[in-house]
C-alpha cells in the first residue's frame, strides 16, 4: 500500500492520495467514502515507509506518470486525526518524514489531533496545507463523531499561523445553511484562513428538484452558482480566497485548483486533466505523461476485461484523451459546460 492515483486523476489537480487509516470513527451521514467500503472497521491503511519510498522517487503503477514533487493529499478517504491515531501513531510517524523531506502536501481533517502541541509542533515544520472540513453548527448533528464547529473553529485558530495556510472547506453544502455560512465568514477570517472553498452536498438517491450527475444527484448548477456567488464576494470582503470544489464551478473559484495552493513556492499541482482541457485552460502534458506504460491510475475508469493489458500499451496523455473523446458530452455535463 502507498500512495495512489485513481478516478481523481480527471478531474483534480492534486489526485496522488495517501490515507494512513482505512474507515473513519467521525460517523458523518454524509461520507462519500461509505459508498465505497464499511468505515465503521477502523485499521491501518498506508504505511511510513511506503510515504518515504514516493517521496524518494519510486513510483507505483498508478503515479508513474508523475516524474516532479506533485503535493499529496493526505486523508481523502479517512481522517488521518482521528481518535484512533492515538494508539497506533501512524501519521505521527509520517509526519516526522513529512517534517525532515519538507516534501509538499495537502492534510484534510475534523480531527482535534491536528492542535494537540506535540503534533502541531511536528506540522509546523512541515511544508503543509492544512484543510479543516466545518460547515456551520446545524451539521453537528450530522457528525456525531467529530468536534463541534465551534471546537473546530478553535483548533482552526490555534493552527493558523504554525503552518503554511488553513483553508476551510465549507464541503458538501446545502443552501438551507447558506445564511449560517454566510455569519461565519467573517469568524474564520478572524480565526486567521487564508481562504474558503465550497461544494454542493451530493446525495446516492433521487431527490425532487435535483439533477443527476454520474451516480450523484445533486443541486442544480443554478441553485449553487447564486449561494457560491455570494459567498465568493462575502470572502472577498473579508480578504479571503474563494475556491470551488465543486466540478460544475470550478472556474468560479479564484483559482482553478480548489486546494487553496496557489502561488506556494514548490506546489505545483497536476494541470494536465479533463477539468482543465474542458474549461479552456489548455493545459501542456509533461513528456513523462507522453511515454508508453503511465496510463495506470486509468484502470479504475475501465473495469472490462482486457484493460490491464491495453493500459499497459498507452500513456497517461493518450488515455486522458480517449477518455474526454469517447464521452464528449459527459464531461462537459460533469464540469458544468452541457445542458443539465
Amino acid at each position: 500500500m502507498g500512495c495512489s492515483c485513481g478516478s481523481q486523476v480527471i478531474l483534480c489537480n492534486l489526485p496522488v492520495r495517501f490515507d494512513t487509516y482505512v474507515g473513519c470513527s467521525h460517523g458523518c451521514r454524509y461520507c462519500f467514502a461509505q459508498k465505497k467500503t464499511d468505515i465503521s472497521k477502523i485499521r491501518k491503511g498506508d504505511t511510513p515507509q511506503s510515504l518515504r519510498d514516493f517521496i524518494e522517487g519510486k513510483r507505483g503503477y498508478e503515479t508513474h506518470w508523475v516524474d516532479w514533487n506533485i503535493p499529496i493529499h493526505w486523508g481523502g478517504m479517512s481522517d488521518p486525526f482521528q481518535p484512533i491515531e492515538l494508539k497506533e501513531r501512524v501519521s505521527y510517524e509520517c509526519l516526522k518524514i513529512f517534517a525532515e523531506t519538507q516534501y509538499p502536501f495537502v492534510v484534510s481533517t475534523k480531527g482535534r489531533l491536528v492542535a494537540h502541541p506535540e503534533y502541531l509542533d511536528l506540522l509546523a515544520r512541515c511544508n503543509c496545507v492544512v484543510q479543516v472540513s466545518m460547515v456551520c453548527s446545524r451539521y453537528d448533528k450530522l457528525e456525531p463523531g467529530t468536534p463541534s464547529y465551534e471546537e473546530r473553529l478553535e483548533i482552526v485558530r490555534t493552527v493558523a499561523g504554525r503552518v503554511k495556510r488553513v483553508i476551510v472547506r465549507i464541503q458538501p453544502y446545502m443552501p438551507e445553511v447558506f445564511e449560517d455560512v454566510m455569519k461565519n465568514i467573517p469568524r474564520v477570517k478572524e480565526a486567521g484562513v487564508y481562504g474558503i472553498v465550497a461544494e454542493g452536498m451530493k446525495f446516492a438517491k433521487a431527490k425532487p428538484g435535483m439533477v443527476r450527475i454520474g451516480g450523484d444527484s445533486c443541486y442544480p448548477k443554478d441553485v449553487l452558482e447564486r449561494d457560491f456567488l455570494r459567498i465568493k464576494q462575502e470572502a472577498h470582503g473579508n480578504s479571503l480566497r474563494f475556491f470551488s470544489g465543486e466540478n460544475r464551478l470550478r472556474a468560479m473559484g479564484d483559482d482553478m485548483c480548489c486546494c487553496g495552493i496557489e502561488n506556494l513556492p514548490g506546489f505545483k499541482g497536476n494541470d494536465y486533466n479533463l477539468c482543465m482541457i474542458v474549461n479552456g485552460k489548455n493545459p501542456e502534458p509533461t513528456e513523462r505523461m507522453k511515454t508508453v506504460g503511465t496510463g495506470g491510475c486509468f484502470k479504475s475508469l475501465r473495469q472490462s476485461a482486457g484493460t490491464s493489458g491495453k493500459i499497459a500499451k498507452q500513456s497517461f496523455y493518450g488515455l486522458m484523451q480517449e477518455e474526454l473523446s469517447s464521452k464528449p458530452d459527459y464531461y462537459k455535463k460533469l464540469f458544468g459546460k452541457g445542458n443539465e
